[in-house]
């Protein structure tokens, strides 16, 4: 038995934001006060690090739960299956649906209770809930598919990672830039054979960096609203995952029985070039070796960061050949990683 990934599906929004379309907000201090910069060297700078050039955002018209059944529908057609088979519906996201100019999350029905709702699916032993698990949540709702069917009370389980970030973010913060909108999803389930699941890491560490991302005010004191937004300490989070992200990535993988020259993609959250990068380059030298060309496919330059979006379609792009320069084929073992509020970290080995 092998329990595998057999369908995959996203949803990427039409509506493009640019970098230069920040050049119209007004950036501001943490304490209300004005930036040194101007916004063209601002920009500049973030292009820089995070290597972002553009990113979707959705229509308004949709929500979380939307975009999470589209990524849904994908997945099934792709897996060549009858829905009503599925066991369970995992959705991954952090905020619900927050509909456009509205201050409010509303996270009741859960958002899988909405997706299995507009998959019009009957089976009432498809159990469908909700994973609040930061930007690592798809992978850690592939880990626990894995975990049900391993138990014999699942065969086929949908993972969905969808989320609207556009509509949680402070246009007064320099941190908006990175965030996107977008969806991906997966059909696990037990299939004959060798491969699929081979190990898998996660952890949380919270007794000092629980808050490294937060909800918090705007940065504009002149907003009296208790409006919420996406909030983070960058720094701590780029020292946070160079410090423990790759040494999970290691554990995992020797959990694995594979060798690291055995790894022909790695595939991690789209959080940060630069950040990406310095992980996966440190997990090389955990090994003594340096990071292989084109090991680590990448898609935030021109679809930002969407959170626990990010490497389910990522993986979609890859498999239906629409990642220009990248491939995986049967047979490749392959490394899931994430990093993400909580602080939260997870890695998947698998084998196509």
């Amino acid at each position: 038995m092998a329990i595998k990934i057999t369908g995959t599906g996203s949803y990427i929004p039409s509506s493009i934001e640019r970098n230069s379309d920040f050049n119209r907000h007004e950036f501001l201090n943490t304490d209300g006060s004005s930036l040194m910069q101007n916004n063209e060297v601002i920009i500049e700078k973030f292009k820089a690090i995070t290597g972002i050039n553009e990113r979707r955002y959705a229509d308004k018209n949709l929500t979380t739960s939307d975009l999470a059944f589209f990524a849904a529908k994908d997945a099934i057609k792709d897996a060549q299956i009858n829905q009503e088979e599925l066991d369970y519906i995992i959705v991954g996201h952090n905020y619900g649906d927050v509909k456009h100019n509205t201050e409010q999350s509303d996270t009741v029905p859960s958002l899988g209770s909405r997706v299995k709702h507009l998959l019009g699916i009957k089976n009432p032993k498809c159990v469908a809930y909700d994973l609040l698990f930061g930007c690592p949540g798809w992978i850690e709702g592939v880990i626990q598919a894995n975990a049900f069917i391993k138990a014999g009370i699942a065969k086929k389980c949908l993972v969905i990672g969808a989320e609207a970030l556009s509509r949680v973010v402070d246009k007064h913060d320099r941190d908006s830039m990175i965030y996107s909108d977008g969806a991906g999803a997966v059909i696990v389930e037990e299939t004959d054979g060798t491969g699929g699941i081979i190990s898998h890491e996660s952890a949380t560490y919270a007794l000092d960096e629980a808050h490294f991302i937060y909800f918090g005010e705007t940065n504009n004191s002149a907003i009296t609203d208790q409006r919420k937004y996406i909030k983070m300490y960058g720094r701590k989070i780029y020292e946070f995952a160079l410090k423990n992200v790759p040494t999970a990535m290691k554990s995992c993988l020797d959990k694995s029985g594979y060798q690291i020259t055995d790894l022909k993609k790695i595939l991690i959250h789209q959080a940060n070039e630069k950040m990406d990068e310095a992980i996966v380059q440190r997990f090389y030298k955990l090994y003594d070796m340096e990071m292989p060309d084109s090991i680590m496919p990448m898609t935030i330059n021109n679809l930002g960061n969407s959170s626990v979006a990010t490497i389910p379609t990522l993986l979609d792009l890859i498999l239906k050949n629409e990642l220009t320069g990248h491939t995986i084929n049967e047979g490749d073992i392959i490394m899931f990683a994430s990093v993400g509020a909580g602080m939260n970290i997870n890695a998947i080995v698998y084998k196509f």
